[in-house]
């Protein structure tokens, strides 16, 4: 199955031992657009994500790739389409024992049968793409954690995907990294028109990457709609996003 990008969810319901973590979300994102779901920890950005990839079967409702129902694919299907898709993780997820080289080439050897030679030159084009050109000999235990996200950003586009997802990208990070990581996934967005779709608690990250921002309180979302729709929202979690967010920038954690 060749992915255009399209995901429409409807109606998602999820549990988790025995507790509701999604009450009835209904999204929409269309290829080459980016959402941003924003919202604090805890209130089921993540669980999301792993509904979008396959990694968990709805309670109720259903998310569809391009009009196909993720948790109906046999399996086959389902590998198909998570080869077009990448995954950026908190935390980067890189594998520690490997190298920086090794882990950015680590899905092209796993999905595609290319020429040693030709999986350096690809590997050393995506980490000059992230600015990390040359880091292919490091472990990942030497690297900030700033270094540790671009690696992670550059192994999920290793493989050309039409849908990137990122699950709190900035999470950990001190604010002018955050807002360099920011800037990367911007341009990345832009030069590859990719589907994407990030979850954040960082209202900053989600006004520098997405078209639109749906705000999430406890599995429900609250609020959606463009930058603007969002800045002018008077719901009182988008107002306390938006007033801590502008003390950041006050105290010097804005964009440069």
């Amino acid at each position: 199955m060749e992915l255009e990008g399209r995901i429409e969810v409807d109606d998602l319901h999820a549990r988790l031992g025995g507790r509701e973590v999604l009450h009835g979300v209904s999204l929409r994102v269309e290829p080459g657009e980016a959402l941003a779901i924003l919202g604090p920890s805890g209130c089921g950005k993540t669980v999301f994500l792993k509904h979008v990839v396959g990694l968990l079967v709805p309670h109720r409702g259903e998310v569809r790739l391009d009009g196909v129902a993720v948790h109906r694919m046999d399996p086959a299907t389902l590998r198909s389409v998570r080869s077009q898709m990448g995954v950026v993780f908190q935390g980067g997820a890189l594998f520690d024992s490997l190298t920086v080289g090794e882990n950015v080439a680590f899905p092209l050897r796993r999905h595609r049968r290319l020429a040693e030679e030709r999986v350096q030159e690809i590997v050393a084009e995506m980490l000059n793409l992230v600015d990390m050109g040359g880091t292919q000999d490091l472990l990942p235990g030497e690297l900030s954690g700033g270094m540790r996200k671009r690696v992670g950003i550059a192994r999920a586009l290793v493989l050309g995907p039409k849908v990137v997802l990122y699950d709190e990208p900035t999470a950990g990070l001190d604010p002018v990294t955050a807002r360099a990581v920011d800037r990367l996934m911007a341009f990345l967005r832009e030069r590859t028109r990719t589907t994407t779709v990030l979850v954040t608690h960082d209202l900053l990250t989600a006004f520098a990457v997405a078209d639109r921002i749906a705000v999430m309180e406890a599995g429900r979302i609250v609020a959606a709609g463009s930058r603007e729709e969002i800045r002018s929202s008077r719901h009182p979690l988008v107002r306390a996003f938006l007033e801590s967010s502008a003390v950041s920038e006050a105290q010097g954690g804005g964009r440069s």
